[in-house]
């Protein structure tokens, strides 16, 4: 590890301290691991993780952050949530994760109450500043700490101190919740949901571990990464995924060929611009 990464992990650690008792969002990703991971080995029983488990969170996803939180150590609990019943989050607007994050933090906020812990803390990061992510406007208005972020670090950072911390999942793929899966106006549901989450499976079931599959109605929109694309089109698959794909639901399959992006339904708000 690079000094100067060492020195963003000390900071790290000093921020954390600063927190004293706390209740980490956890959701099984790098980020949140991390921030689960040097918690409990600065603060020990005074951090716990809190996973919610809801419509738009995959159980495979929830299975990855029940074996995280045991590998770490941290006390670890799993609330369950509707965000399909929250008002105003399954007619999907461009601001839908505010909505998702407020609910999330204000349980999180209760639980913290109930408990005797002083500070709720996400695993936002410095990257995520600069990107569109309404849930940070619920972060704040709820006084939620942001340990990387407040850290000076960056997706890459935060990879290369999750590897020297032995944090197995320090190379996972980034995810994203399913509800990013449908363009926004497009009503969520969890027959939606469904059918992607299926589609999804197949394709992690392949192989594949960068991808995402978005939802267009009777069309999937496959985005994997530019130099898997020849591969996807060989030796059977491509007709493989096209049937699979109509016995899940949908009518038309389609590559994207400019790859996959994260948070490429954004792109459409930049336009509008």
């Amino acid at each position: 590890m690079s000094m100067e990464t060492e020195e963003k992990l000390k900071k790290l650690r000093d921020t954390i301290k600063t927190l004293e008792s706390v209740v980490v969002a956890f959701s099984g990703g790098v980020d949140s691991s991390l921030v689960a991971k040097v918690c409990y080995d600065v603060l020990g029983d005074k951090a716990m993780a809190v996973t919610a488990r809801s419509e738009t969170y995959p159980t495979y996803e929830y299975e990855d952050a029940r074996k995280i939180a045991e590998e770490i150590g941290i006390s670890h609990m799993t609330i369950d949530t509707s965000e399909l019943s929250i008002k105003g989050f399954a007619q999907n607007p461009p601001n839908r994760c505010y909505f998702c994050k407020s609910e999330l933090f204000g349980k999180l906020r209760e639980i913290a109450k109930e408990r005797g812990y002083k500070n709720v803390a996400d695993g936002a990061n410095l990257d995520d500043a600069g990107e569109y992510r309404p849930g940070l406007d619920a972060a704040k208005e709820l006084d939620v700490r942001s340990p990387l972020k407040e850290s000076g670090l960056r997706k890459p950072d935060i990879r290369e101190i999750a590897k020297y911390l032995k944090l197995s999942n320090w190379d996972k793929p980034p995810y994203a919740c399913m509800s990013s899966r449908f363009p926004y106006g497009d009503s969520i549901t969890e027959e939606k949901l469904a059918i992607v989450a299926a589609a999804e499976n197949y394709l992690r079931g392949i192989g594949l571990k960068q991808f995402r599959v978005r939802h267009h109605d009777t069309i999937a929109r496959i985005e994997i990464l530019p130099e898997e694309i020849p591969a996807l089109l060989q030796n059977g698959k491509r007709k493989e995924i096209v049937r699979r794909f109509k016995e899940i639901g949908y009518k038309y399959v389609t590559i994207d060929m400019e790859g996959y992006r994260s948070g490429s339904m954004n792109e459409v708000l930049l336009q509008q611009k």
